[in-house]
C-alpha cells in the first residue's frame, strides 16, 4: 500500500484572497438585508465571489492532485476531499439548526413558525448528506436548496466539480480542457447577456446576471451549473498551463483588485445588459488574471504572511457559518424598520464581528482539530499498513 501523501506547500496569497472574498460575501449579504438601492452602490457584485471561489477551486484542484495519480487512488482522493470539506458542512448544519427558530414571526420567513422540530432536524440531515431539497420541502419560505443554511448550495456544486475532476477532467489534455472552457463560457454568456439559448431562463434572462443557483428548479440548477463549469475549468486550465504573473508583495495589489471587482457599483443600472457585460468580463478576464497574479506573488514580511494565513483559515468557516446570522439580521431589520440609522449600523457591524469570531473559533476549536484527527485515523491508517 502506498504511503500517505502529505499536503503540498500552499499559495499563501491565494489563501488570503479567499478570505477577502469571503468577507465581501458577508458584507454583500448584510447590505442585502436593506433596500435594493443600497446594493446598487455598495458591494454590488459581491455574489461574484462564488464564481471566484469556483475558479480558485479549479486552480487548487489541479495543483494539489494532477501529478499524484500514480501514487494516489480514487478512494484516497475522496477521503481527502471529504476531510477538507465535510466537517464544516456538519458544523454549518448545527449552526443553522441552532438559529432557525430565532428568525420566525415575520412574513419574509413565513414557514418558520410552522416547521416542526423533526422537519428541521431532517433538513439538517439531508444537508449533511448533500441532498438538495425541492421548493415543496421548504420550511423557511425562500425556496432554497436547504432551508437550514442557504449558501450550502455552492458546496453541493463543489462536490459535483470534485466528481467531474476525478472521473473525467484529470484525464483530459490541455487542448481538450481549453475547448471545454470555451464551450462553458457560452453558458456564462447565456446568463450575463440574457441570451436564453436553451429556453431554461424564465426570470434570469431579463436580469443579465449570474446571480442564482440556490434553488432546486430547472432554471436555478442550470444557473448553478453555468456558474460552476466555466470558472472551475478555467482555474484548472490556468494551473496546467503554469501561467503566473510574478509580483513582489502581490497580496495588496490582488486583494485590492478583487475588492474593486466585487464592490463595483452596478454598471448602467439594475438588471441591465451593461452590467451583464461587466460580470462576463470579470469572470472570463479579471478572475483568471487575479489568480495568475496571486499564484505568482511572493509575500514579504511576517505581517503579510500572518494576515494571509488568518484570512485563509477563517475563509471557509466564515462562508459556511455566516448566513444563519444574516437570517437573524434580516428578521431584526424587518421587526424594527424605524430604528435609528446608527442602531442599524451598529447591529450590522456587530453581526460582522460575531460572524468573524464564530469562524475563527470554528476553525481553531473544531475544523482544524477534526480534520487532523480524520487525517491521522482515517486517511493515513490504510496507507501505512
Amino acid at each position: 500500500m502506498a504511503h500517505y501523501l502529505e499536503s503540498k506547500p500552499r499559495y499563501e496569497v491565494l489563501d488570503g484572497l479567499r478570505g477577502v472574498a469571503a468577507l465581501i460575501v458577508v458584507l454583500y449579504h448584510l447590505f442585502e438585508c436593506y433596500p435594493s438601492n443600497l446594493l446598487t452602490v455598495f458591494v454590488s457584485h459581491g455574489y461574484l465571489a462564488v464564481d471566484f471561489f469556483f475558479a480558485l477551486s479549479g486552480f487548487v484542484m489541479g495543483y494539489a492532485y494532477d501529478d499524484r495519480w500514480g501514487k494516489m487512488s480514487i478512494a484516497d482522493f475522496a477521503k481527502r476531499r471529504i476531510i477538507r470539506l465535510h466537517p464544516m458542512v456538519v458544523f454549518g448544519a448545527v449552526v443553522g439548526v441552532c438559529f432557525f427558530y430565532y428568525t420566525g414571526g415575520i412574513e419574509l420567513y413565513n414557514q418558520v413558525d410552522g416547521a416542526l422540530w423533526w422537519m428541521v432536524l431532517l433538513q439538517a440531515l439531508l444537508m449533511i448528506c448533500m441532498i438538495p431539497l425541492p421548493p415543496s420541502m421548504d420550511i423557511r419560505g425562500w425556496g432554497e436548496l436547504t432551508s437550514i443554511n442557504g449558501p450550502i448550495w455552492t458546496l453541493m456544486y463543489e462536490y459535483v466539480a470534485n466528481v467531474l475532476y476525478v472521473v473525467f477532467l484529470r484525464h483530459v489534455s490541455k487542448l481538450a480542457l481549453g475547448i471545454l472552457v470555451a464551450l462553458s463560457a457560452v453558458l456564462t454568456a447565456d446568463l450575463t447577456l440574457g441570451l436564453n439559448l436553451f429556453g431554461l431562463l424564465q426570470e434570469s434572462a431579463s436580469n443579465y446576471s449570474v446571480a442564482g443557483g440556490y434553488a432546486f428548479t430547472a432554471e436555478q440548477v442550470y444557473v448553478g451549473y453555468a456558474r460552476l463549469l466555466c470558472p472551475f475549468l478555467m482555474g484548472l486550465l490556468l494551473c496546467r498551463m503554469g501561467k503566473k504573473i510574478h509580483l513582489r508583495s502581490g497580496f495588496g495589489i490582488t486583494s485590492l483588485l478583487l475588492a474593486i471587482m466585487l464592490c463595483m457599483p452596478l454598471v448602467g443600472g439594475q438588471n441591465g445588459l451593461a452590467d451583464g457585460i461587466y460580470q462576463l468580463v470579470c469572470i472570463l478576464v479579471f478572475f483568471p488574471l487575479i489568480l495568475a497574479m496571486g499564484a505568482g506573488s511572493t509575500l514579504t514580511g511576517n505581517r503579510s504572511l500572518a494576515l494571509c494565513h488568518f484570512l485563509g483559515n477563517i475563509s471557509y468557516p466564515l462562508y459556511i457559518t455566516h448566513y444563519p446570522l444574516i437570517y437573524m439580521q434580516t428578521s431584526w431589520k424587518l421587526r424594527y424598520p424605524d430604528a435609528p440609522v446608527g442602531t442599524h449600523l451598529m447591529v450590522g457591524i456587530s453581526t460582522l464581528a460575531i460572524a468573524i469570531f464564530i469562524a475563527w473559533a470554528a476553525y481553531k476549536l473544531y475544523d482544524a482539530p477534526v480534520r487532523e484527527w480524520l487525517t491521522r485515523n482515517w486517511a493515513r491508517r490504510n496507507n501505512t499498513k
